[in-house]
Parts: C-alpha cells; structure tokens; sequence
C-alpha cells in the first residue's frame, strides 16, 4: 500500500513508518526492503541493521560486506506481498533500517564492547525488536549479551548453522567465531537445556549440553518433525533466533566463509523457520553472508528471503498481540 504518493527513494521520503511504495527494483536507496533510514525508535517494532565485521573469521574472510548484500538482494521482496505470507508485514509492523553498527577495526579489543553498546542503543532505549545483518558469527555473542541484559539471562538460543561454535575459549576478549556459545553457556547468557542447534554437520567432542538436531536427522524427518522438537525444547521461553548462511547446503549458500556439504536445501529451512510463529522471539541476527564467494547474489537473496520471513514471524505476533 503506498503512503503519500511517494515513487521512488522511500528510505528517505517516506513519512509514514507504515506501508511500501512503488520503486524500480533496479534503483534507489538500497535499506533492507526499502524501509525507513531511521535512528528515531519512536513507535518502532523492528530495527534492522548491520554489523559488518569478519576479524574472527577461521578460513575465508569477506562477510564484513554481507549486510549491503542482503539490502541490495532484498529490493525484489519490497514489491510484491511475501509468499506463503500473502501480506505486506509493513502494513503492520513498523520497521526501520538503522543502518550499521560503527566500530574501530584496527582498535579489535574495543570492538565487543562497541557491538554492545550499538545493541544496548536500541533495545534498552526502546521497544523495538532488533534484526542484525552480519559480519561473522561472533557478533552474536554481544548481541546476547545486550539482550540478556534487557530479557534476563539465560535466553533460550535457536541456531541455524553448520557448526556448533561451542569450542573451548576461556579468554573473555578473544575474537573467535566458532567459540562465541561456549563462552554464552560459560557466562550464563544461554541455557543449554532449552536450546537447540539445527543443520550442524560439524564434530565437537562437547555439545555444552545444547540439544542436537544435527543434519542427517533434519534430512531423514519432515519439517513438522523439526519444527515440533524446536518447540518440545524452547516452549515459550524468551529466545534468541540466529541464522547462519551456511546451514544450507553451499548448492544453495555458496557465498560463506566456512562452507561445509550435506546442508539445509533453501526449502527445508524456510520451511522449518516459517512456523516457528508461536515462538517468544526477542532478537535475531543472519549472518556469515561473503558475497565475494557468491554466485549471481544466490547466497545474498537466501538470507534475504531468511530475514523477510523473520519480519512475517514478528508481524503474526504483533497482530496477535503478542509481540
């Protein structure tokens, strides 16, 4: 539904924080689905933004530009209603593009602190919700905790991913995107019992006690099967939703850092993260995005299709008063 009669540019001309407007997919302001440029919160459910930072990268750096590509990949869900959705999720739930996280790259120990503080800036300032775009995986870790300090520790985590990142590190300032839950379940942000990762195809000797629906069992059962045991173990506790690119298979998700074969298909994990609705959502975060591995934007476009139908999840909840 068009507000204002704006063509054109609605990341800076738009007044209302409700509702789309016409633009050619080809052009224009390039916030995520041609949100709002915002960093008023007021009235705002969701605040999109990017953290692109990849100098805890194990093999192949490059998501640090993963958050433009999900904006630039993202013009095409900005046209049309959201299938299966069948609705415009903007209708209804205020969101903005708040843009990118600022920190110091050749400062990388004031870098933790920084993506708190970015996180602290919105949510405990607010009551909006936050969808980040990585960067690497460890952002993840200060997104926790600024949320444990709004939500209460532990939350519950959800992770999409094809490793655990729960190898040992005891030191607190380390930048290392496969240790960041080790350190989550160590400093109490998560609980292990009431958490659970999907699609890993990766070993660790150690799970920390988080519940394993590892990638071979995902294939061998439907999505309701998945979809069902996610629910059996987070219930209705406050929890985290992170969102690794390369869960899929790197057939579906090429462009990655750490890519690993016997993947999600992009149809499993859509499928799976579409109902997870009665979920108590308090954050989300896709990351892992490198398009400089990509191959015609197909990495880029899955993660934006990923976070759309993270939006949808919240909108259902907003409308159903439960937001």
């Amino acid at each position: 539904m068009s507000q204002n009669n704006i063509i054109g540019d609605a990341a800076f001309r738009r007044q209302s924080l409700l509702g789309s407007n016409i633009e050619n997919t080809y052009a224009g302001a390039l916030s995520f689905m041609r949100r709002n440029y915002s960093r008023d919160l007021n009235g705002v459910d969701v605040a999109v933004s990017g953290v692109p930072f990849d100098l805890s990268t194990t093999f192949r750096s490059g998501s640090r530009l993963g958050p433009a590509a999900v904006r630039a990949a993202s013009v095409q869900l900005a046209e049309l209603k959201l299938f299966p959705w069948g609705f415009d999720p903007f209708d209804d739930l205020a969101v903005v593009d708040y843009g990118d996280c600022w920190f110091d790259a050749h400062r990388p120990w004031t870098v933790r602190e920084s993506i708190v503080q970015h996180a602290r800036d919105i949510i405990l300032n607010s009551q909006a919700k936050m969808l980040t775009f990585g960067g690497d995986h460890y952002i993840t870790y200060p997104l926790l905790q600024a949320h444990a300090e709004k939500y209460g520790k532990p939350l519950s985590l959800i992770h999409f991913d094809a490793h655990c990142d729960t190898w040992p590190d005891d030191e607190e300032d380390s930048l290392n995107h496969g240790t960041m839950f080790y350190k989550a379940v160590k400093n109490g942000l998560i609980d292990p019992k009431t958490s659970v990762q999907i699609g890993i195809r990766t070993w660790n000797d150690d799970f920390m006690g988080i519940n394993m629906l590892f990638a071979p069992w995902v294939h061998e059962n439907r999505a309701e099967t998945v979809v069902q045991r996610i629910y059996e173990i987070v219930g209705d506790r406050p929890a985290y939703l992170t969102f690794d690119i390369d869960v899929l298979d790197p057939a579906f998700a090429p462009g990655t850092g750490t890519p690993v074969p016997g993947g999600l298909s992009s149809h499993q994990a859509l499928s799976i993260l579409r109902q997870l609705g009665d979920i108590n959502l308090v954050g989300m975060d896709v990351v892992e995005v490198a398009p400089a591995y990509d191959h015609a934007e197909t990495t880029a476009l899955a993660a934006a299709h990923v976070a759309a139908d993270m939006l949808c999840l919240l909108r259902n909840r907003k409308v159903a008063g439960k937001l």
